[in-house]
């Protein structure tokens, strides 16, 4: 970077047309004072805060323990906002900004904190408690109910009978036999179960399982016990909760009769690997019928206290509610104050703490002022002290904006931000974005589709703000209305001058061209032997043309003329591209002259400023001339100019022609001399005036020779005077020629400005600059820079201008679409009659408007939007615009809280 000495007085401009100027500041505040005067700078929002200690880790600055108090806090407010909107309860936000908290206040918001989230974590428990004891009863209530049904009915459906598969050899009888006989008629062993389990002494367990699991328990029960069980099984039909999650889910009652401890342990073992939670069953029918009762009540009791839990429990958080955000809103503001003091250095002594900012000069005043209030505020005696520094680092960028300029500042922003007090491109974009956006979508109707919806958002903005709404395709339009607003409004003013809605002309001031052409046409279309309904009308000038040109715009005539309407607007749209395109490269250039006078680059005035205008002027802008001449000088008929006879259009030179003869530098017949001895130009000889090929070769010639100059000046110069300057200051060294040295000095110093104030426009390879006192210069980088700087400009200003007939292209898109749109559409409604017809427009209107705003509004409205970018970001900024800053971030709560609540919003 080059050496930002703060001058003593700079050119003063308005603030929208370079950043503002900006200052190093040294903050010295008294330790009590400290944290107020943060707090105020703040508020303010307009300063911004330098690292003091960066090789310091954040674990071991002075006020860590404040921070980790605040994230303390900070976490326990969120874990209060969770619970609130777990219950739904609507938070109240006023959208009040309360003042920063004093920090002997920290201790009272911690205790409400701490004692919030106790009660809630205590009440949260109790309830789990309860929910936990409820469910667990509900499952034994069901259990009670079906175990008694199992044990007096016999239910066909819901037995389960597992009887070993293999052969019954070897091992203990009580493992490979079945545990009852069960002959050929199942109903004759269901209803002997009772006798035989009575007789055998059989054992059994009851209990729940999910009921996505029963199938795989039941072939696992089989397997592992060898048909030895006896399962029986029911599905509950009320929808439980997990004891465990709280989740809802579907469970059955399972019971399983067995015959042995073994068998009763690998029984639990299994149950206890599907999760199958076992509840005790009394044996006989009496204990069980008691044990119902009990539980019954047990149940009605849990209902009665977890309500006037849950009852507590949405006090406390309904209380929560209406604080929340103003908790949250200070807790954020004491974190950011400490953060910010970690960036101070802390004097000797102790006692005062010494910040370094950057700040905008003509707010000076103002931080003052809000130290001053801070230090009063906090009762200290000895006063708060601003002092401005030089230093030689870059500041920050700094560009004001409001609502209106700042989508067209994001724009330019997007690009790079500015390299500090080069000059902004915003204001100019506020105008020819949305004007080359308008050329490319030209359309009356769709401009006020666009003009409406963007006044929508500006007439509704407050409303629209204070609902938040998080949809980002919505966020993007909204926070884009105003450049919205006047792409609509250019919108409508080049549709008014293509005379062009919704595909449709309008006949406002009453045609040009004669009624003559009817029957000049279709006599011409007669003698060629085709039907005049089939044929195309043409508009032929020298036939019908009234030599009065229409007062403004298009002619609504040629929305008739199918036959040569297209070449007609394509001939005169692609050369408004190309003026519109050379005059902004034009403007460019030129706005890179207010940069080198402005950081006083000498060099880059005479070595590159004049040589590119010139190389521009040669070629580009005298073509221009060339188009506005054929406009002006070529009419339906003949005329002339100066003493210069020039013929009809059909006799207009050709500029794609002239400008291939004029680079291969060919001679041309310039007519022929008519009796009087005037020269008279024959047709299509590409021949503007008398001597145009001289001319021409000179302008090439001149635009060729400004190459060297670009590539080769300013390089030398540089190299000259560093040469000069260090064998001036070995004499100067010596003693014997320090008058000298001091003399030559002198007489470079005031050609070191362009170093020190605009390094953009030159290299700093390797940590070196090329000015006086920054290290040596190094050569090889400087020919490679201005390389590719003359290089880019060169073949730029031809890319450049070939990039601009996008103009031309999607206007013509543009046009075209709409005008199917129309003919394949809506006009086929005025073919019915009668109902039919009335039904059809309706329809068809219908399908029209929708596809004209999602297709030529929304779609094409983004391709035209993406093409203006590119042309500002690439054609015109490339002119003078470096890109090379970075932006001023200042200490702001407003900019702090507006990132967490965004961060809220993504989450």
């Amino acid at each position: 970077m080059g050496d930002y000495v703060t001058p003593g007085e700079e050119p003063q401009e308005p603030g929208i047309y370079r950043s503002e100027q900006m200052c190093l500041a040294q903050l010295y505040l008294q330790s009590d004072a400290s944290y107020q005067c943060v707090a105020e700078l703040g508020e303010l929002g307009l300063v911004q805060f330098r690292d003091l200690n960066p090789d310091v880790s954040s674990f071991q600055r002075k006020y860590v323990n404040e921070v980790r108090r605040c994230d303390e806090m900070e976490r326990k407010l969120r874990f209060l906002e969770r619970e609130i909107k777990k219950d739904q309860i609507p938070m109240l936000d006023t959208g009040e900004n309360p003042d920063a908290p004093l920090p002997r206040e920290m201790i009272d918001l911690e205790a409400t904190f701490e004692k919030l989230e106790n009660e809630l974590r205590e009440v949260n428990k109790n309830e789990e408690t309860l929910k936990k004891n409820f469910s667990e009863l509900t499952e034994l209530k069901h259990i009670l109910r079906k175990t008694q049904t199992f044990f007096e009915e016999v239910d066909h459906d819901r037995w389960r009978i597992l009887e070993g598969g293999g052969g019954r050899s070897g091992g203990s009888t009580e493992e490979q036999s079945p545990l009852i006989d069960i002959g050929d008629n199942e109903d004759d062993s269901m209803r002997h179960f009772s006798a035989q389990a009575a007789m055998l002494r059989l054992g059994f367990v009851a209990g729940v399982i999910q009921r996505e699991r029963l199938p795989a328990f039941e072939r696992l029960l089989w397997r592992a016990c060898r048909g030895n069980v006896f399962l029986r099984t029911s599905e509950i039909d009320d929808v439980l909760n997990d004891t465990v999650t709280g989740d809802p889910v579907n469970k059955c009652v399972f019971i399983i009769f067995f015959q042995g401890d073994q068998l009763k342990t690998k029984v639990k073992k299994i149950c206890e690997g599907f999760r199958a939670t076992l509840y005790p069953c009394p044996d006989t029918p009496q204990e069980r019928r008691e044990m119902s009762i009990g539980v019954m009540t047990r149940i009605e009791d849990l209902k009665t206290v977890l309500g006037q839990t849950q009852d507590h429990r949405h006090r406390v958080l309904v209380a929560a509610s209406k604080n929340v955000r103003m908790w949250l809103t200070k807790v954020r503001k004491i974190k950011s104050i400490y953060h910010t003091l970690n960036f101070f250095n802390i004097d000797v002594t102790q006692k005062c703490l010494i910040a370094e900012v950057w700040c905008p000069i003509a707010e000076l005043d103002r931080i003052k002022m809000a130290l001053k209030r801070g230090t009063d505020e906090s009762g200290s005696q000895v006063p708060s002290i601003l002092n401005r520094m030089e230093t030689h680092e870059a500041p920050p960028t700094y560009n004001k904006t409001n609502k209106f300029t700042k989508g067209f500042q994001n724009i330019v922003d997007a690009y790079g931000i500015a390299t500090y007090r080069e000059i902004n491109p915003s204001p100019y974009t506020m105008i020819s974005f949305p004007f080359l956006f308008a050329v490319m979508f030209g359309d009356m109707g769709h401009g006020v589709i666009m003009f409406l919806a963007a006044l929508f958002f500006i007439l509704k903005e407050k409303q629209l703000e204070a609902a938040r709404i998080k949809d980002e395709i919505f966020q993007t339009f909204f926070g884009g209305r105003y450049v919205i607003f006047l792409m609509g409004v250019f919108s409508i003013y080049t549709g008014f001058m293509y005379n062009d809605i919704f595909s449709k002309s309008v006949n406002a001031f009453g045609s040009s061209w004669t009624n003559s052409i009817r029957h000049e046409y279709i006599d011409d279309v007669l003698e060629k032997g085709e039907k005049a309904s089939e044929a195309q009308w043409m508009l032929v000038p020298e036939l019908a043309y009234d030599g009065n040109p229409y007062p403004i715009g298009v002619d609504p005539v040629w929305n008739l003329a199918e036959g040569n309407k297209l070449s007609f607007l394509n001939s005169m749209k692609m050369k408004m591209s190309v003026l519109f395109g050379i005059a902004q490269m034009t403007f460019g250039v030129l706005l890179s002259y207010k940069n080198f006078t402005y950081f006083k680059s000498d060099l880059d005035v005479k070595y590159m400023f004049i040589p590119q205008m010139i190389f521009l002027s040669s070629i580009f802008i005298y073509l221009c001339i060339q188009i506005l001449a054929k406009w002006l000088f070529f009419g339906s008929a003949p005329g002339s100019v100066l003493g210069y006879t020039y013929p009809g259009t059909n006799c207009a030179p050709s500029l794609l022609i002239g400008l291939i003869n004029m680079f291969m530098m060919k001679s041309r017949n310039a007519g022929f001399v008519d009796e009087e001895g005037n020269i008279v130009p024959q047709c299509w000889l590409s021949t503007w005036y008398p001597g145009q090929a001289t001319i021409e070769i000179v302008l090439v010639i001149l635009a060729l020779v400004q190459v060297p100059i670009m590539l080769f000046a300013k390089p030398w110069l540089l190299y000259q005077r560093e040469k000069k300057q260090t064998r001036y200051s070995t004499l100067g060294g010596s003693g014997g020629g320090a008058s000298t040295s001091q003399s030559v000095r002198a007489d470079i110093a005031q050609d070191d400005a362009e170093v020190v104030h605009a390094p953009e426009q030159t290299p700093k390879p390797a940590g070196h600059g090329h000015g006086h006192g920054d290290g040596p210069l190094e050569m090889g980088d400087v020919m490679v820079y201005q390389a590719i700087h003359t290089i880019e400009f060169v073949l730029g200003c031809v890319s450049h201008t070939a990039s601009y007939l996008r103009l031309w292209a999607l206007s013509l898109a543009h046009a075209q679409l709409s005008d199917v749109l129309w003919t394949m559409v809506f006009r086929n409604a005025f073919v019915l009659d009668g109902y039919a017809g009335a039904v059809a427009t309706y329809i068809l209107f219908f399908i029209f408007g929708s596809l004209s705003v999602f297709i030529l509004v929304l779609m094409e409205g983004l391709s035209a939007f993406l093409h203006a970018l590119r042309l500002h970001w690439v054609e015109f900024q490339s002119k003078f615009y470096g890109g090379l800053g970075y932006e001023f971030a200042p200490f702001s709560f407003e900019r702090i809280l507006a990132e967490e609540r965004e961060a809220e919003e993504n989450l």
